[in-house]
């Protein structure tokens, strides 16, 4: 796509500045901690540490120094969009913001399956027959789904209180998580041997340096809260402020937490997929057998963590679908606003019902070809991801002039633009590789054509809207 001047618009609509320091900061959290990766992580060992500070330092904190700075210079709805189309043009800024409303299209249906099968161990039925029943799968998803989607329609003031409850309750199982292993370091010492040779990260096997791509993916999500910009009260001191009180919040969760899962589980016995309960149940059952509550507790909060995060997913990429169809490059529904609530109702609607025909393509064509399309999607999204973060980093150095100065401004600049572009460029160049059990030809076509495709679907609606402004 080429650079295009921006066309006049109309004046964008009117949103309501109803979200303070306290709720971007939980907003933050809830978009992007996720509990999981502690097991993930700790499977791998004690060098999982290492990546964890690594990806921290080279991926974390440049994503959140460019997002303080872009947003102080332009707080405007539609964070990574906006800056995207402000530095680079019209086509760009599409392109970016396209590249992130798709990929959260398929990004939340994946978190609420999750979701479903962490909720069995809440009703004490997990890993039972209840997580496979599609009447239970379905009726948890698309109830979680629509419930986020109407208090996100009633308004940001009502949707920040489903993000703000879910960052609490995300966040409190890390916090069990690390109390119950502080215990069981002190009476039976770790589960796995720490010393300065585990921390060497293993790099000698694809899923080592998977799991790289995967901490990175971790750290992502601190950029939607500009996407909020519009909403939010004194948008340039509170998206700063909030940043750098969030950053370290999730970090040290991170770093502390996957620690704790090491002290409490060995690592080659830990279940990726429900580690962070049988980390605290191996913790207390070791400890105190009345404190076993604490796993369904656990498991509730996890659930509840999901829902505020599927929130957060929800109104931040609708923000970005908003702003687009303002400038005509998606149908001008999509740049329509609530007349009572004041919230872009038509963007959050086609989100969940998107998100609402692929879980059921997931649920009921489970086995199915099918299944088997949704698959492909989920790897052609984990490449369509990475492309607003070159966009990010991209626009970060054009509109801060970084140069190779040798002022320490300059040099902070450079650093956060390369050190993240360098990751990002890592993270595609990782998804393209294929499993050791995956033919090499087959996977890059799934995921390089799969690319292709929506990239080129994205082209034919900007050259449609952009016929479109030129008409007026």
């Amino acid at each position: 796509m080429t650079r295009d001047q921006h066309p006049a618009t109309a004046p964008t609509p009117s949103l309501t500045r109803s979200l303070g320091l306290r709720d971007m900061v939980l907003f933050n959290v809830v978009a992007v901690l996720s509990i999981r990766w502690l097991a993930t992580s700790a499977s791998t060992g004690v060098g999982s540490l290492t990546l964890w500070v690594g990806a921290a330092t080279l991926f974390f904190v440049p994503i959140g120094l460019a997002v303080v700075e872009l947003a102080a210079r332009q707080p405007e709805e539609g964070g990574i969009y906006t800056w995207t189309k402000h530095a680079l043009g019209d086509g760009h800024g599409f392109l970016c913001g396209w590249c992130y409303w798709v990929n959260n299209l398929l990004y939340y249906p994946s978190l609420l399956l999750a979701t479903a099968t962490i909720g069995t161990y809440a009703f004490g039925q997990g890993g039972g027959a209840l997580e496979s029943s599609w009447t239970y799968v379905l009726s948890a998803t698309l109830g979680l789904l629509w419930l986020a989607a109407i208090l996100n329609i009633v308004g940001a003031a009502t949707g920040r209180w489903v993000q703000n409850l879910g960052a609490i309750a995300a966040y409190l199982p890390g916090v069990i998580l690390v109390a119950v292993a502080g215990y069981g370091l002190a009476v039976h010492g770790p589960a796995n041997h720490f010393s300065l040779g585990a921390l060497v990260p293993r790099v000698s096997r694809f899923s080592d340096l998977a799991l790289w791509s995967s901490i990175t993916f971790a750290f992502s999500g601190i950029e939607l809260c500009g996407v909020m910009a519009g909403e939010v009260k004194d948008p340039r001191n509170t998206l700063r402020r909030s940043v750098l009180i969030a950053a370290p919040l999730i970090a040290g969760i991170y770093i502390i937490g996957t620690t704790a899962m090491l002290v409490l589980v060995p690592s080659g016995d830990i279940n990726i997929v429900s580690g962070l309960l049988q980390g605290i149940q191996q913790g207390v059952g070791q400890t105190h057998h009345s404190l076993l509550f604490l796993v369904p507790v656990a498991a509730l909060l996890t659930v509840i963590g999901n829902l505020g995060q599927v929130g957060a997913w929800l109104s931040g990429p609708a923000r970005v679908a908003f702003m687009i169809g303002l400038d005509k490059y998606l149908p001008r529904p999509f740049g329509r606003i609530h007349p009572r609530w004041g919230t872009p109702y038509v963007a959050i609607l086609v989100e969940a019902a998107v998100g609402t025909l692929l879980l059921l393509v997931a649920v009921l064509g489970k086995g199915s070809t099918v299944e088997k399309a949704y698959l492909i999607l989920l790897d052609t999204m984990i490449l369509i991801y990475y492309i607003p973060y070159l966009y990010l980093f991209v626009t970060y150095l054009k509109l801060t002039g970084a140069s190779p100065s040798e002022t320490a401004r300059g040099l902070k600049r450079r650093f956060v633009g390369v050190s993240g572009l360098t990751l990002t460029l890592a993270g595609m160049a990782l998804a393209t590789v294929p499993p050791a059990d995956t033919q090499l030809w087959f996977f890059e076509l799934k995921v390089l054509g799969g690319t292709l495709a929506f990239l080129i679907l994205g082209g034919v609606l900007y050259r449609r809207g952009a016929r479109a402004v030129t008409a007026g």
